[in-house]
């Protein structure tokens, strides 16, 4: 087999591979960057304005810790424990919820929403804080007892609850929808995509292929034949 025709079959395979498998974004880690105009209270801490980058934590075990890294992704700012949270209906921006607070203190997230979920993540409070929380937007919060600088590991071990308006720890099922609401669930599956027009279809581009490797079997076996 000469030089010119190995070149030309890995060309082939090459363009048979970039044509025939599609790209797909990757969502895994939900990445979602904000900016706040203003001061933003998280589990914990409070960030400055300024953008920055919120993410899933990237394990297969654990979808609810939350990672919160400066906008160029070289500085982790912070890991949070979440809890799902569902809502009615998705919308195709990101939405970021936030609890009332006390007037002079800087506004505290409540739930992260990323386009196109119907669930989100809702960020697990210290119990101090989420206690002021409950008590000044008069709504369950979650808390837990997060100590600082917890690796993603050990908060997903610390048990979590809810503290009510009224200073009261009660399991969380018992005053949050950690669950799909029963519209949620039975919502109709949504109708399967509208076929593409045939030109779009990677039929002919299939069909294309192969003539082209009959072609080239073709050009292989009038070539082995002369040097035989």
């Amino acid at each position: 087999m000469t030089k010119a025709i190995k070149i030309i079959m890995a060309v082939l395979c090459v363009g048979v591979l970039f044509a025939v498998l599609p790209l797909t974004a990757d969502t895994w880690d939900k990445k979602t960057v904000v900016t706040f105009s203003g001061p933003v209270a998280l589990p914990g801490m409070t960030l400055p304005a300024g953008t920055y980058v919120f993410k899933l934590l990237n394990s297969p075990s654990d979808r609810h810790i939350v990672q919160v890294f400066n906008e160029d992704q070289d500085h982790l700012y912070t890991t949070i424990l979440a809890i799902p949270n569902y809502r009615l209906t998705p919308t195709d921006k990101t939405v970021l919820n936030f609890n009332e607070v006390a007037p002079g203190k800087a506004q505290a997230v409540r739930a992260w929403f990323y386009p196109g979920d119907n669930f989100g993540q809702e960020f697990v409070y210290p119990k101090a804080e989420a206690t002021e929380l409950a008590v000044t937007a008069q709504v369950p919060v979650p808390a837990a007892e997060i100590k600082p600088a917890e690796t993603p590991q050990e908060l997903v071990k610390e048990p979590v609850i809810a503290v009510t308006p009224e200073k009261k720890e009660v399991e969380v099922a018992q005053v949050i929808e950690t669950k799909p609401p029963a519209e949620v669930a039975a919502a109709p599956a949504p109708a399967p995509a509208p076929a593409l027009p045939k030109t779009a279809s990677p039929e002919p581009l299939l069909g294309l292929v192969g003539f082209a490797s009959l072609g080239l079997s073709a050009l292989l076996r009038a070539v082995n034949k002369r040097r035989s």
